[in-house]
C-alpha cells in the first residue's frame, strides 16, 4: 500500500506528464475503481465499459486534483469516477434493468402469491434466497427493481413537480459525501453476516423502512432498530 505522500507524490508526477506514475496510481487504486462501479452494474452497461468509464474518471481525477484541496486522493476519486459513470448514462439516456433480475422478480412474485396462499403470510427474505439458491442481496434488489425507472429522462410525477424528470430528482437528492460514504461502505459490507448486510442494503440502498425490513425478516421492528445501531457502530468502528 501507498503512503498518502507517495500518492501525491505520483500525482504530482503523473499531472506534469509522467506515464509511468499515473500507471502506477491506476494499478495501486484498481480495487476502488471496481468497488466504485459495482453501484452500476446491472443497469445496461457491461462491465468492461463501466472499468474504462472509471478509468476515464479516474484520469480526470488525477489531472484536476490539488493537494490544498485537503482531502485524501482516494476521497477525491469517488464522486469523479461516479460522476463520469453518470454522465455516459445521462447522456445515453437510459437505465435499464439486466434480464436476470426482471426474471427473477417475476419468479419471485409467483413464489410469495403461491407461498401466502398456503401458509397465510408471506416468506422472508432468507426463505425467497434459499428456495431460488441465491443471495439476499440479489432477492432484494430483485423485489425493488419493479420500481426502476427506465428512463433518466422519463417524467417524474410528484404532485406539482410533474413536469420535471427524473434526472433532476437524482441530481438534487444525491450529493458527494453521501456517495462516497456508500462507496465506502460496500467497502466493508462483504465481511458482514448475511443478514446483517440485507439489512443495510435495504436500510441505506434501497430505502426501506425498518418496519418493512421487519415484515420481510420476519422479525421485530425494535429488533431491525437494535440490529441497524449495531451494524452501524461496527461498520463505523472499521471505517474510522
Amino acid at each position: 500500500m501507498l503512503t498518502s505522500e507517495k500518492i501525491r507524490e505520483l500525482v504530482k508526477k503523473a499531472q506534469q506528464g509522467d506515464e509511468e506514475a499515473k500507471s502506477v496510481l491506476i494499478a495501486e487504486n484498481s480495487p476502488l475503481i471496481k468497488s466504485i462501479i459495482k453501484r452500476f452494474q446491472g443497469k445496461g452497461l457491461e462491465y468492461d465499459d463501466l472499468y474504462q468509464l472509471g478509468c476515464l474518471g479516474f484520469v480526470k481525477a488525477i489531472k484536476n486534483f490539488n493537494a490544498d484541496f485537503n482531502v485524501k486522493f482516494s476521497t477525491y476519486v469517488v464522486p469523479m469516477v461516479i460522476g463520469e459513470i453518470k454522465r455516459y448514462m445521462r447522456d445515453d439516456g437510459m437505465v435499464k434493468v439486466s434480464r436476470a433480475i426482471k426474471s427473477l422478480n417475476l419468479k419471485i412474485r409467483k413464489f410469495v402469491d403461491l407461498y401466502y396462499v398456503e401458509h397465510k403470510t408471506s416468506p422472508t427474505i432468507d426463505q425467497i434466497a434459499k428456495h431460488f439458491g441465491v443471495e439476499e442481496g440479489d432477492v432484494v434488489m430483485a423485489m425493488d427493481s419493479a420500481r426502476m425507472p427506465i428512463s433518466l429522462y422519463a417524467p417524474f410525477e410528484d404532485g406539482d413537480e410533474g413536469s420535471l424528470m427524473v434526472i433532476d430528482r437524482v441530481d438534487s437528492e444525491s450529493n458527494d459525501d453521501s456517495l462516497v460514504d456508500k462507496i465506502t461502505i460496500r467497502q466493508v459490507l462483504s465481511e458482514l453476516p448475511k443478514r446483517d448486510k440485507a439489512i443495510i442494503l435495504m436500510r441505506y440502498f434501497y430505502d426501506k423502512t425498518q418496519s418493512e425490513i421487519a415484515s420481510m425478516l420476519n422479525i421485530s421492528q425494535v429488533q431491525v432498530s437494535r440490529l441497524e445501531n449495531k451494524i452501524l457502530s461496527s461498520l463505523k468502528k472499521k471505517l474510522s
